[in-house]
């Protein structure tokens, strides 16, 4: 499984940070989109969570094409939708869909944009490894966990009697976040998250968070407990049919209720007909998101899916 640079991430969200070719995969065979070689460069921003995902195709591409300069940033779903409707980004990564006030801003500035859709994450919930008390969650618990009560101070033992009377940190990614969004919709159904967590659009600040102090609690997307299952405790959620870890197949499946969910990249259709790299690029993206996003940890769509996002790139070629 690919190693992707979770070091590298922290730069990430303070501000674009270039991928050099250099880091560029050996492997020459892997077909480009075209047999030519482009020039220019790229601009990507957005979610954390399909970070990984965007790094590697990056690095794949600029290994076929190294004359084009690819950049990756990670200031969040929200953020990098602000950079896209401000026309700064080629493409905006999304870990949820875009808002009805989103496509209002990219209407009034005149960006007409195509969603695509690159592959499966499941959220999923993670506690310190020496906590020995918690196997599950329902969401309702889930809910009542992170629900602010005006403030008040959670302990374990206001979510079961049994469990300790400690207080519980929280960790949660920042409210840039689509993942953050994510969860706020379907497990908060839109009411305020704890006061007292700790916000962060870097992941990697909340799997150290976690892994920090044994009265923790936190989520982000799947691929970044993958990377570090061995620090963490992964809690199954029950949705009233059963408690279910997040696994590849129970995140393809759906069976991961509700926190199974699609990835997105959305790209401006004027760069697409506009720059022969970009055009190459969203091709070699959709072509390759599939292998490249089960390398990094995530979980790959059905062929047919690919196929629809490559229709509608060859539509935009017209």
């Amino acid at each position: 499984m690919r190693r992707f640079k979770f070091w590298a991430l922290t730069a990430m969200v303070s501000g674009v940070v270039a991928l050099s070719a250099a880091c560029g995969s050996n492997e020459g065979d892997t077909n480009a989109s075209s047999s030519n070689q482009l020039n220019g460069e790229i601009a990507i921003d957005g979610s954390s969570t399909v970070f990984p995902i965007m790094e590697a195709v990056s690095e794949e591409y600029m290994g076929v094409q190294p004359n084009v300069r690819v950049s990756v940033g990670a200031s969040g779903t929200g953020g990098g939708f602000k950079k896209f409707i401000a026309g700064e980004t080629d493409l905006t990564n999304a870990s949820r869909p875009i808002k009805d006030e989103e496509k209002a801003e990219l209407e009034k500035k005149g960006i007409d944009y195509t969603e695509l859709k690159i592959a499966y994450d499941g959220i999923s919930i993670v506690v310190n490894k020496e906590n020995d008390f918690i196997d599950h969650l329902t969401v309702d618990e889930l809910k009542q966990l992170w629900k602010d009560d005006n403030g008040k101070v959670k302990k374990w033992s206001d979510i079961r009697a049994e469990w300790p009377k400690e207080e519980i940190k929280f960790y949660s990614p920042g409210t840039d976040s689509g993942t953050y969004d994510y969860f706020n919709e379907v497990i908060l159904e839109e009411e305020p998250i704890v006061s007292n967590a700790t916000l962060s659009e870097d992941d990697n600040v909340l799997v150290q968070g976690v892994e920090g102090d044994k009265n923790a609690i936190g989520f982000f997307g799947f691929a970044y407990y993958a990377e570090n299952k061995d620090k963490l405790k992964i809690v199954k959620v029950d949705n009233g049919s059963g408690a279910v870890e997040p696994t590849h197949e129970t995140i393809k499946t759906g069976e991961y209720a509700p926190l199974s969910r699609p990835l997105y990249t959305y790209i401006a259709n004027k760069a697409v007909a506009d720059k022969e790299q970009v055009a190459g690029f969203a091709k070699f993206t959709i072509e390759h998101a599939g292998d490249l996003s089960e390398e990094v940890g995530y979980v790959s769509l059905p062929e047919e899916d690919y196929q629809t996002d490559l229709d509608k790139l060859k539509e935009l070629e017209k």
